[in-house]
């Protein structure tokens, strides 16, 4: 559309600063006669005041009425400058727009090709992906560090591992010590408690003895191996 209004053989951008160009030109000239115009009302503004002065009533009349003139092209002189930057601020409106059309268009491209590649399905293998390779890092990083605490282990680790090792042993050796005393002291009692009960000058049974120091042995060995 811009190459109907321009015309053939030069780009709109290029037109567009030739305009400018011109109408820049225009401006400065308008300016130098709207310049010797102002100083023609200066002029003749002095002229009247001394045609006034001497009497010379008809000819004051007659600058009086040039000076109206000249005020009215001066007046003429700001209205088309005024114009004239209005039209050249609009033609660089209409290249600014023509530039951002050929960027949106540009863009518009870009990213039809984008979303043509990046699909729904693709964009979901991506994730699937992503989630595996970060799991995968998870895992060699456990590794790595597991590794490097083998690596650097320290000897005064080891020796303090085994301090709270022998602690716990140890406190569980008092436990079972205690459970030992306190399961070999019953069966004595309850030894002691028979015989008492029983009618004196009454034999033994043969093997009694025998048979009490099986069951204790037994009852000693269940405790250690709790």
């Amino acid at each position: 559309m811009l190459d109907g209004v321009f015309g053939t053989g030069k780009t709109p951008a290029e037109r567009i600063k030739e305009y400018n160009r011109q109408i820049k030109k225009s401006v400065r000239e308008i300016d130098r006669e709207r310049t010797a115009l102002e100083r023609q009302e200066k002029k003749l503004l002095a002229d009247i005041k001394k045609a006034a002065k001497d009497g010379q009533m008809d000819s004051a009349k007659i600058m009086a009425k040039d000076l109206v003139r000249t005020r009215g092209y001066i007046k003429k002189m700001f209205k088309m400058k005024a114009h004239m930057e209005a039209v050249s601020l609009r033609l660089q409106t209409m290249s600014s727009s023509a530039q951002m059309a050929q960027c949106m268009k540009g863009v518009t491209k870009v990213m039809g090709k984008m979303n043509a590649k990046m699909s729904s399905a693709n964009i979901q293998k991506i994730m699937m992906e992503f989630e595996k390779q970060n799991e995968m890092m998870g895992m060699k990083e456990e590794m790595m560090g597991d590794a490097m605490d083998d690596a650097f282990a320290d000897e005064e680790d080891s020796e303090e591992e085994d301090s709270i090792l022998g602690s716990v042993l140890a406190e569980i050796g008092v436990e079972l010590d205690n459970k030992m005393m306190g399961a070999s002291t019953a069966p004595m009692q309850a030894a002691a408690s028979t015989a008492a009960a029983e009618p004196q000058g009454v034999p033994a049974v043969g093997g009694g003895g025998d048979d009490l120091d099986a069951e204790l042995q037994k009852r000693l060995d269940n405790l250690r191996r709790t």
